[in-house]
Order: C-alpha cells, then sequence, then structure tokens
C-alpha cells in the first residue's frame, strides 16, 4: 500500500449505526472496519434520535473507525433531520464523502454538504420497503427530487444489479456512473460452525418487524406446515413495531407456542452465524428487498432458502440459489413451498464463491481511488 493511499480520509455518512439494528448498520460496520484496517481514515458521521432513551457516546473509536454521532429530528420518526452534519460535512478535512444510504433527509444533506465544499462524494442506495403504502408510493418522485445531486456523485453504488438497474432506468443516468458491489456473505467461524441437520425443524423468518417484511406469511401458513411436521418451530428473528401484531395472529391462527420472537444485538455476528446454522429453512418474504445480508449469510452456510418473488429477492431465486414464492399466494401455497424447500432443497453448491466482505472492501477502496483521481490498484 502507498503513503498516498494510507492518507485516505473517507467520511461515511449514516443514519443510523451500531448499536441500530439494520443491513445499513451492518455493511458499514463490516467494510469499515476492513477499510481501516488497510489504512484507510475512516470517519462514520450518523445520528441518533435527540430523546434517545439509552445515551450513547457523542463520539468514540471503534475496531479503527471514528464514530461521529449528531443528535436527528423528530425522535418518533425516520425522516432523520439532522442539521449539525451540514457543518460537520462543509468544514471537515475529507478526501471523500460515502453516502451509506438514500432513504431519509440524512443522504441529501450530505451531498449537498459535500457538493457546496467540492469534496468528491458516492452514494450507495441500500433500498429498502416500508410499511406505508404513501411512503412506497412517493418513492419514485422522492427519487427524482434527488436526481440532480445524484447525478453529480463521483458513483452510485447497488447493491445488485437489480437495484442498480432500477435507478440506472429511472433516473435516465449514464451506466458508467453506477457500480454493483454486492454485501458480503461472510460471518464469523464459519469454518467452525457444523453444517447439521437439526434435531427439530426450524425455520427462521428473518428481518425487522414490519408488515412488509412478511412475518405474518410463516405465521399464517405454519398450522398447515405443523399438518405435514408436527415439530415445526418458527423462529421469528428482528425488533420493531409490529411485534405485537405478529404476537396476536400467532395467537389467533392457535400456534402461539410454537413461535419464538426475539432478536440478536446488532453486534453479536457470532450469535447470528449459530441461529441460522441450526435453521432448516431461512425465510424472507418481504415485498422489497435490494440485497439482504442474513439471507446471503445464511447461503453461505448452505441453509435452504426461501424467498418472495420480487426486487433483489428474485434476482437470488434466478442464480439458482433459493426457492421463490409469490406474494400473492396463499398460506396453503407458503406452506407448500416451504415444505418442497424443505424436502427438495434448491442450495448453493459446496464449491459456489460467494461476494465476501473483503470483496466489498475491496471493491470500495477501488472506487475510492478512482473517485478522487488515485488510479492505482488497491493493495
Amino acid at each position: 500500500m502507498t503513503g498516498e493511499t494510507s492518507s485516505l480520509n473517507v467520511l461515511m455518512v449514516a443514519t443510523r449505526y451500531f448499536p441500530y439494528i439494520g443491513g445499513v448498520e451492518t455493511h458499514v460496520y463490516e467494510v469499515g472496519r476492513r477499510l481501516a484496517g488497510r489504512g484507510i481514515n475512516i470517519t462514520v458521521l450518523t445520528t441518533v434520535p435527540y430523546t434517545s432513551a439509552t445515551p450513547l457516546p457523542k463520539e468514540e473509536v471503534i475496531e479503527g473507525m471514528r464514530i461521529i454521532r449528531v443528535r436527528a429530528w423528530p425522535s418518533q420518526r425516520d425522516y432523520c433531520i439532522a442539521p449539525e452534519m451540514f457543518s460537520l460535512i462543509k468544514h471537515g478535512a475529507w478526501d471523500l464523502v460515502h453516502c451509506q444510504g438514500s432513504h431519509t433527509f440524512v443522504p441529501p444533506l450530505a451531498m449537498l454538504a459535500a457538493k457546496e465544499a467540492k469534496i468528491p462524494y458516492i452514494v450507495t442506495f441500500h433500498t429498502g420497503g416500508h410499511s406505508s403504502s404513501f411512503r412506497n408510493r412517493i418513492r419514485g418522485m422522492q427519487w427524482q427530487l434527488l436526481r440532480p445531486l445524484l447525478a453529480n456523485a463521483s458513483k452510485l453504488i447497488g447493491v445488485s444489479r437489480f437495484e442498480a438497474d432500477y435507478f440506472r432506468d429511472l433516473l435516465h443516468l449514464p451506466a458508467k456512473q453506477f457500480a454493483v458491489i454486492p454485501n458480503g456473505a461472510t460471518l464469523p467461524g464459519l469454518s467452525q460452525l457444523p453444517l447439521r441437520t437439526p434435531a427439530q425443524t426450524l425455520i427462521v423468518s428473518i428481518g425487522r418487524l414490519e408488515r412488509y417484511k412478511g412475518h405474518q406469511r410463516l405465521i399464517t401458513a405454519l398450522p398447515k406446515i405443523r399438518e405435514w411436521r408436527s415439530d415445526v418451530r418458527l423462529l421469528i428473528l428482528g425488533a420493531g413495531p409490529y411485534e405485537a401484531t405478529l404476537r396476536e395472529l400467532a395467537r389467533g391462527v392457535g400456534v402461539a407456542e410454537h413461535v419464538e420472537i426475539r432478536s440478536v444485538p446488532a453486534s453479536d455476528r457470532q450469535g447470528m452465524a449459530e441461529i441460522l446454522s441450526q435453521a432448516t429453512l431461512v425465510a424472507l418474504l418481504s415485498e422489497y428487498e435490494a440485497h439482504p445480508i442474513a439471507i446471503m449469510e445464511a447461503l453461505a452456510l448452505q441453509r435452504p432458502v426461501l424467498v418472495a418473488d420480487t426486487s433483489g429477492l428474485r434476482e437470488i431465486a434466478e442464480q439458482g440459489l433459493a426457492r421463490v414464492v409469490s406474494l400473492q399466494s396463499t398460506p396453503e401455497e407458503v406452506a407448500l413451498m416451504a415444505r418442497q424447500q424443505i424436502e427438495k432443497p434448491i442450495v448453493p453448491p459446496a464449491h459456489l464463491v460467494l461476494p465476501t466482505w473483503d470483496d466489498c472492501a475491496s471493491q470500495l477502496q477501488t472506487v475510492y481511488n478512482a473517485s478522487i483521481g488515485r488510479e492505482q490498484c488497491a493493495s
């Protein structure tokens, strides 16, 4: 690694970061610490709700990354208006600003500050769904409003081909401005985890507890699944506002004693690996996903996966890595597809090389160098 590369100062801007749970948070953690290990100065600028009940340090260093937290408003919504970010970005000694995510007010504020300060910036979209039908309806308008700022980015990164193609076609921006850098499929200690058939039939449904994530589809299918195999248990792995509704639904269809709902701390990557390694089937029947990290991790463990036939999930199935089920399926049809994926699983072959977080970090380093005119190969 050259001295020039080692002095690169990159500001990653993310709406949330650990201890908050989510795909973007995990992505920033995994690539940020790897890039820091390569000698790049990584600062993560993120927000906390202004009425946060759990105080977090305003600034700290974690695994070689400097973390800066600022307050965001309003506290109970996900708009995340954080005016303090503007001056921190505009007056900082950054060589490059990397916006991680695109949904809240944080990315446009970061892009605007970087543009005014004449700092090159890149954007990784990390698009996701939403339980609000209104928010989903206005997404296209939102992206069009952001187009002038996105057009000024050095590079626009999709975590899947689906995501990159979507924005290229919607915004009519040059193909050369886009890159596809998938999330990694690496969990700690994978080589030490036994890939065994669990003692019971465990279905793990992964994702934040929101309506659009589709956990309810597994709950309503569970009675039919249990008619076929009485030892089936459903573990819903996540946290969020939909939990009470999911528990009530489980009681309503008579499977409450066979459904467990809990979460794993965002930083407990080993804990997640151990749970996934025990799953007979891993499911994500979400209405929208760009490139779900947990599903990639399950595939790395060669677990059978069932996904909804939509968005970036369809792309995973088209690669022959998972079985799909339509979002319009009845509970009986979901149960049938789950049974087929358990009895005759579609799983990645053992020799298949899935993307890793090291791959992701290497590709980002190449983009960073190109964005500031350093064309040499990343070390």
